[in-house]
């Protein structure tokens, strides 16, 4: 997908973070960008933001993890600007940090019900509006570098692992979509700064139960990242790198070069295992 200007993105999770960052960049290539997330006046804050900065946007409500919000918001973004030809499926939570024997079956079924589920339903209620625009019409769906490496380090098992199958869902989806004209990246952010885990907590229903404490720091609630990298990047930084990668039609978007030899070591220690498999070493 190389041509952005005028048309329409969809980015979830979008009043603040990543999604922010992501929502800023789109708007300076000339989208219409419309802002969904569960706090709409966090959405319409970032379109003040777009409008400030002379680009247009829509904030709508929008819970990841409810089918009926989803088609209310397509809806609602078909009626008012338009089929979407770009669909960040970016909202996410990170609702545990301790070892995973202190991870309640309530940790898990919140982290998957949206870094995994409220991904694949974002998709299904945004599909068809892309299918209209194919082959201009593109996906990103926001893991995280805990999607490719276990965060060593970092006690955050439940998110990890909620991550690995994002990338893996984002992987088969695209082979799957490539057919129609539709391409899919899956990006995989190192230490970006966010509210991550004060919004989790915030947003957490109470069929969920409570959110304990984290066991650990992370800066300003930053995205946690189980490599070493520089620094933490700024969200607004993020953008340009994923309006790169949609031209481009990455598989993976990067965020953190200093991240590849962690990915490196993974997946040589992977081969080593083949190696042993097969009675070579």
């Amino acid at each position: 997908m190389d041509e952005l200007a005028g048309r329409t993105a969809v980015v979830t999770g979008g009043g603040s973070g990543i999604g922010r960052g992501i929502a800023l960049g789109l708007a300076a290539e000339a989208m219409t960008v419309v802002v969904a997330d569960l706090h709409v006046e966090s959405a319409e804050a970032v379109v003040a933001e777009i409008a400030e900065r002379g680009g247009s946007g829509l904030a709508v409500q929008a819970d990841v993890t409810s089918t009926e919000s989803l088609a209310a918001a397509a809806k609602e973004t078909l009626a008012r600007v338009g089929p979407a030809s770009l669909l960040c499926a970016n909202a996410g939570v990170l609702a545990k940090i301790a070892p995973l024997e202190k991870h309640t079956l309530e940790d898990w079924e919140y982290t998957l019900s949206v870094n995994l589920l409220g991904v694949v339903k974002t998709v299904d209620a945004f599909l068809p509006a892309l299918r209209r625009n194919a082959p201009q019409a593109h996906i990103v769906n926001t893991a995280s570098l805990g999607g490719l490496i276990s965060a060593e380090g970092f006690p955050i098992g439940a998110y990890v692992a909620s991550k690995y199958a994002c990338v893996g869902y984002s992987e088969v989806l695209r082979a799957e979509l490539a057919g129609e004209g539709i391409g899919v990246s899956v990006l995989c952010p190192g230490v970006v700064e966010s509210s991550l885990v004060a919004t989790s907590m915030r947003n957490r229903p109470q069929g969920f139960g409570a959110q304990d404490a984290p066991e650990m720091n992370l800066r300003s609630g930053s995205d946690p990242a189980p490599a070493p990298v520089p620094s933490f990047m700024a969200a607004e930084d993020v953008g340009p790198i994923v309006v790169r990668a949609i031209r481009a039609n990455r598989l993976h978007v990067l965020t953190h070069p200093a991240a590849r030899e962690a990915v490196e070591r993974r997946f040589e220690g992977i081969r080593e295992d083949f190696d042993f498999a097969s009675g070579s070493d």
